[in-house]
């Protein structure tokens, strides 16, 4: 699961034919004309929420969807997913094989001439570097009882979920340094999506030799020989920090962090289709075409700018005035009537895999499980609800899981065995029962450039004051709330999740215990059991099964509550041909390099 700044999607008929996606309807042609011929080349503006923060989309605090959008269209990997929620290998990059299922190995190879665009050859080096950030081996950190680390150290801060790689032993480096082959220690469900894959990571997303030269070593090969004979970390018997190591995860961490365009290209190099040509700061971003990239689908513009708007009305009067050709706006009702008599524009609605939450954090006033008991009793979720999604999808009801969305088979299940009707409706008697006189004081992080989550924030403000509590706006702008999560700084958040759609290696990534996106410090040891056999369950049914069974110990903790899936809202001007979407994290920007603007 990735961090929503708001994503937009749709599902295609395929799709909604795989998942039974509520909601999604045709795209629909306002003043329709007909269909004029594509030009090759040529210019186009995106607008998109959110701002750009970090060219390295894997760690915590570069985890969002604007920054995960542009690793999409700057790098390339082995495999992504199309819009009808299949996986698609990309062999102009390399190919990946199943060596063998006992004891599953998988091997990739990157193929000759593929390449950054400062002309260093992708390969092993690289890949040894994404896998040892992705598999959390090093990492020695013990966690608490309250989730909290006790002891040890954690290196790479890495945003997803390390359960497949863990599972891996050294890579074996072989083709003349183009190949690595990872052997497993026991079956993994989703190895296909599980290294390299550019829809769920960004491919390889930094380079090997930028990072051993940043962090102060001899070169790309050293910093493999470093990683391979750097012993794996035991949280139970936690080693000095490694000091070579150190310096290698921090520079990994924070080195290609960047607000403006960095003086030195390397910490922005692209080995995809794009390359970062300026950054116009909190405004604009601008690709243009990597003119050596010939491994991977060739786009057909030159030029995209991504427009940073948060606000809805502003991207549709962008939209209008011609000064953006496609738009994803926070979905609201009353944008549909200006949308609607704009003229040559096509309008994209449904369903999102995506969903908007409120978090309890597992310590400080919401240590004790009555205390997150009774906060959870003050949220008046319907009337968010109808303050916020139902206004463009009347009927809409709260999410009433933590694993799945309203139309995926295992929602119903979930939701008749998790307790989630507890919850139903803000129950003020209840909450005051629970605190028994106490005023917590409690401060709430979300992102205030945001409608749906300001609503949302007001409401619970508000009702929560009713029953004794003191809640202080921690709101942040757009560009600085997500920074802010897993670093103690508050009480409780409002953010969002989206899904890739494929596998199910989200679960463990959000809620097991010391899980990098685990910002809350959940930790529950059933929890974490059935987890890990989640991933290596290969049967469906069974998937789901265990799916319902860690959602109910979830509620059972008083974790926080699922607040409502999103809608989508989107458009596109007529000008631009080959926009469609999806109902993933990558949302329109899976099939970027077929957009075309015609005359």
């Amino acid at each position: 699961m990735r961090l929503n700044r708001l994503t937009t999607l749709c599902a295609s008929a395929a799709a909604i034919a795989a998942l039974a996606l509520g909601g999604c309807t045709p795209e629909q042609r306002v003043n329709d004309v007909p269909s004029p011929t594509p030009t090759p080349g040529g210019e186009i503006s995106v607008a998109e929420s959110g701002v750009v923060n970090s060219f390295n989309p894997q760690t915590t605090a570069g985890n969002t969807s604007i920054n995960r959008k542009l690793a999409y269209a700057t790098h390339t990997g082995f495999n992504y997913v199309d819009n009808n929620l299949e996986i698609v290998p990309l062999e102009d990059f390399g190919r990946y094989e199943k060596l063998s299922d006992d004891p599953l190995t998988v091997k990739y190879t990157v193929n000759d001439g593929v390449a950054w665009s400062d002309g260093a050859p992708v390969g092993a080096d690289d890949m040894v570097l994404a896998w040892a950030a992705g598999s959390g081996r090093y990492d020695d950190e013990r966690i608490g009882d309250n989730g909290t680390p006790v002891s040890g150290t954690r290196y790479f801060d890495y945003a997803g979920s390390t359960e497949a790689l863990a599972l891996t032993g050294l890579p074996e480096i072989g083709d003349e340094n183009r190949s690595i082959t990872l052997t497993y220690s026991r079956p993994y469900a989703d190895w296909e999506t599980a290294f390299g894959s550019l829809t769920d990571s960004g491919g390889i997303a930094v380079p090997a030799h930028i990072v051993a030269e940043g962090a102060g070593l001899a070169d790309e090969k050293a910093l493999t020989t470093l990683l391979l004979q750097t012993p794996r970390g035991t949280p139970l018997e936690p080693a000095p920090v490694n000091p070579e190591l150190r310096a290698v995860a921090d520079y990994w961490n924070t080195a290609f962090s960047a607000a403006d365009l960095p003086e030195d290209p390397a910490l922005y190099l692209s080995n995809g289709p794009f390359i970062v040509q300026d950054i116009s700061p909190g405004a604009s971003l601008t690709l243009v075409r990597n003119e050596d990239y010939d491994w991977g689908p060739l786009p057909e513009l030159d030029e995209i700018t991504i427009r940073f708007i948060e606000d809805p009305t502003a991207q549709v009067a962008a939209l209008k005035d011609g000064s953006v050709d496609i738009i994803s706006p926070q979905p609201d009702a009353d944008l549909l009537p200006g949308l609607q008599t704009l003229g040559n524009t096509t309008l994209h609605q449904g369903n999102q895999l995506a969903y908007d939450h409120l978090d309890l954090n597992f310590n400080g006033v919401f240590a004790t499980r009555a205390v997150r008991e009774a906060f959870m009793e003050t949220v008046p979720r319907q009337q968010i609800v109808e303050a916020t999604v139902a206004q463009l999808q009347p009927g809409a009801q709260p999410l009433d899981s933590q694993v799945f969305l309203t139309d995926q088979a295992g929602y119903e299940a979930a939701a008749e065995a998790n307790g989630s009707e507890t919850f139903a409706e803000a129950d003020l008697e209840r909450a005051r029962e629970l605190l028994d006189g106490a005023t917590p004081e409690v401060r709430v992080l979300y992102d205030r450039d945001n409608p749906y989550r300001a609503r949302a924030f007001e409401l619970i403000r508000g009702s929560a004051a009713q029953a004794g509590f003191t809640v202080v706006d921690g709101g942040l702008p757009a560009a600085e709330w997500a920074a802010g999560l897993g670093t103690g700084s508050y009480d409780a958040a409002i953010f969002g999740w989206t899904a890739s759609g494929v596998g199910v290696a989200g679960v463990p990534q959000v809620f097991r215990t010391g899980a990098a996106s685990n910002y809350n410090g959940f930790s529950s040891p059933d929890a974490d059991a059935l987890m890990a056999e989640l991933v290596a369950e290969p049967d469906a049914q069974r998937r789901d099964e265990l799916r319902i069974e860690i959602d109910q110990l979830i509620w059972d903790a008083r974790y926080g509550l699922p607040l409502y899936q999103l809608p989508g809202l989107s458009a596109s001007a007529d000008t631009i041909e080959k926009v469609e979407y999806m109902p993933n994290s990558t949302g329109l920007w899976w099939n970027f390099w077929e957009w075309a603007v015609v005359r």
